[in-house]
């Protein structure tokens, strides 16, 4: 029934609408399709449809959004119809636009939103000029939201300006007036230029604390005012220069020594740097001694500020169980992961942000759904900088081992007491430490 009474109210609001500006329309000497004021009374009805009545007044097509809603109450005698729309707008905070006999009406912010740009032209004397840039090495997109500037900052575009980025060709299609276009242009081409890029040279190896410290002190370098000293520890090519302490430091050598004081159950890092060539030349030494094992020698090249990382290992998988009961299976890493973000310094030095992780698979547990196993994680942490061609040496992630094994005569080494006669016992406790070698170097 209440629906029915609001058609019925709204019906004859209509018609007196209508009729009332038909009738004012003759009175007034203007055409029944541009009449010119007119009644409105209507109580708690759609907004919606009292903008559909306001339309069909004036013989015009209406487009409305969706997020226009709400009801609306008033009472206005004898006013023009664009007063009448401005104070239905007003009081709903809405916007509207005509296209010919077409009537499109939203909310203010999204008519805002939507408006283009280039729809307003500039004053007289200031003629609007459009120019195709083809983007060479940055991303149009980046470059369009500098220019345009993002929601709450602004752009260098002027109010006249509009900007569109052809992402298949990556180039920008930009209008703006005639005496800003060359700054623009001029800002553009200083922005589009090559990112250097970086070529990061890894070797990850694996080696005793007793190699480590060989691997230290085994090569030495020394300058004393022109004359150069190869061979020999640290300690004894200071000797030589006569000095007066007998620990010296030694920090700002070139040199390091690796042994690792810490127990088992620390973790720590030391960052050391080497000479390129030498690393080598050890490394294979060792290698071939068979005292250090090179698992893995990577070479990526990234940009400027970009990182670039590595991962070797394993993904173990476990069972996962959701709220509604069932169960599926997910993996979880056991890697060893190094990740570099280099950057370089006006003087072609690097800064270098190094991330080692080593995941390794630990003891089995029981969980809800069954046995999982448990990752033990270290990680190290650190920046640097260093020069270019610089090797970054990082260590401190200890693998240690230990096993047993037992030796024996069949029978006679299982004879109580005299069994130990014919029987050897064999304990192996093996540590070894990851040594990781990074050599940044800037692509000319």
């Amino acid at each position: 029934m209440q629906i029915f009474c609001a058609l019925f109210m709204l019906t004859y609001c209509m018609i007196s609408v209508l009729g009332t500006g038909l009738a004012m329309a003759e009175s007034e000497g203007v055409s029944p399709a541009n009449g010119k004021r007119l009644s409105l009374n209507f109580q708690d009805v759609p907004v919606r449809q009292l903008l559909q009545v306001m339309a069909d007044h004036q013989q015009h097509n209406l487009v409305v959004s969706d997020e226009v809603q709400g009801n609306i109450t008033l009472n206005l005698k004898d006013v023009l119809w664009s007063q009448a729309l401005d104070t239905v707008l007003q009081m709903k905070g809405l916007a509207y636009q005509r296209h010919g006999n077409i009537m499109v009406v939203a909310p203010k912010a999204a008519m805002a939103a939507q408006e283009p740009q280039s729809i307003r032209q500039p004053p007289q004397g200031r003629e609007l000029k459009t120019e195709v840039i083809l983007i060479r090495y940055a991303k149009a997109t980046d470059l369009a939201d500098m220019l345009a500037g993002k929601p709450g900052q602004s752009g260098l575009l002027t109010e006249y300006g509009a900007l569109h980025v052809d992402d298949r060709t990556n180039a920008l299609v930009v209008k703006e007036v005639a005496d800003s276009m060359d700054n623009l242009l001029a800002i553009i081409d200083a922005l589009d230029k090559p990112v250097k890029q970086v070529q990061i040279e890894a070797r990850i190896v694996s080696m005793n604390e007793k190699d480590i410290t060989d691997l230290g002190v085994r090569w030495g370098m020394l300058d004393t005012s022109g004359s150069v000293t190869l061979g020999g520890s640290i300690e004894g090519n200071l000797a030589a220069l006569g000095a007066d302490n007998p620990e010296p430091d030694v920090s700002d050598y070139l040199n390091v020594n690796l042994g690792a004081q810490a127990g088992a159950a620390r973790i720590a890092f030391q960052v050391a740097r080497w000479g390129d060539q030498l690393l080598d030349l050890e490394l294979s030494a060792l290698q071939a001694e068979e005292k250090a094992e090179i698992i893995s020698s990577p070479r990526l090249v990234t940009t400027n500020k970009k990182m670039a990382y590595i991962e070797q290992g394993t993904e173990i998988p476990y069972l996962e169980a959701s709220s509604s009961g069932a169960v599926s299976v997910s993996f979880k890493k056991a890697v060893l992961s190094l990740m570099v973000t280099p950057q370089i310094t006006p003087d072609d030095k690097l800064v270098l942000d190094l991330e080692v992780t080593q995941n390794k698979p630990g003891e089995t547990v029981m969980t809800g759904t069954g046995e999982a196993v448990a990752i033990d994680t270290q990680r190290i942490g650190t920046q640097v900088l260093v020069d270019n061609g610089e090797t970054i040496v990082l260590g401190g992630i200890f693998q240690h081992q230990f096993s047993q094994a037992v030796r024996k005569v069949p029978l006679l080494g299982d004879i109580p007491l005299l069994g130990s006669l014919f029987r050897q016992e064999l304990d192996r406790d093996t540590r070894r430490e990851l040594l990781i070698f990074v050599t940044p170097k800037i692509l000319r």
